[in-house]
């Protein structure tokens, strides 16, 4: 089964997602002072790492192998990076730009997990897998914690684009509309959830926090 996934707007929003992905890669490689192939490997690894596992774990083919266009967007994020200073892809602006990407590979991933069979709820970790495994490849292989590891919402926003494309996708079926309804929705809320986080600093609590405030004091 090879069903037609990718409709302009879904199109577009993989580039996207794609092009922040593998430039945040390719800027980490240039923060530790790594030579261009390190970067270009990174521009990759992270780019396409999501959503590499999830179209072996969906029985896909993997969407990269036969499209020159995500090898070629990846090495020239690599090449834009090498010849920028690093300052211009600090602060928080890169930080929303990654959350936009975020989103665009969640509701990508379950909309294309859908697609292909798969049930709601693994669609659904399929958009989770192909919005985060990218960055955890990149932290991993860069030898530091992944941002998975600390309460800041991460995970979180990318799981409200998944489970809002699925049902949504769902719903749009029911009522007999376009799914490009349920798709935008979807990107926009997570966005919307990540930037909020971005903003405010928002967090999940940490696993006994709540035990320790209550804790009485040691003695």
């Amino acid at each position: 089964m090879t069903p037609t996934v990718l409709t302009p707007i879904l199109d577009w929003l993989d580039i996207a997602g794609i092009a922040v992905f593998a430039l945040s890669g390719a800027v980490l490689a240039a923060r530790l002072k790594q030579t261009f192939v390190t970067m270009a490997f990174f521009a990759l690894v992270t780019g396409v790492g999501g959503g590499t596992v999830r179209d072996l774990l969906i029985r896909a083919p993997v969407f990269w192998i036969d499209d020159p266009t995500v090898a070629a967007v990846c090495l020239g994020t690599a090449l834009i990076a090498w010849f920028t200073p690093i300052r211009w892809w600090e602060g928080k602006g890169f930080d929303y730009a990654d959350g936009a990407g975020l989103a665009a590979y969640a509701v990508i991933g379950s909309a294309k997990a859908l697609a292909y069979g798969i049930p709601p709820i693994p669609a659904a970790l399929m958009g989770v897998i192909t919005g985060c495994v990218g960055g955890i490849i990149r932290d991993v292989v860069a030898g530091r914690p992944s941002i998975i590891m600390s309460p800041e919402l991460y995970v979180t926003p990318a799981a409200l684009s998944a489970v809002l494309t699925v049902g949504g996708m769902s719903a749009a079926r029911l009522m007999g509309i376009s799914h490009q309804w349920a798709w935008g929705l979807a990107f926009i809320c997570g966005f919307a959830l990540r930037s909020a986080a971005i903003r405010w600093e928002w967090g999940l609590p940490s696993y006994g926090e709540r035990g320790r405030d209550h804790a009485p004091p040691p003695r």
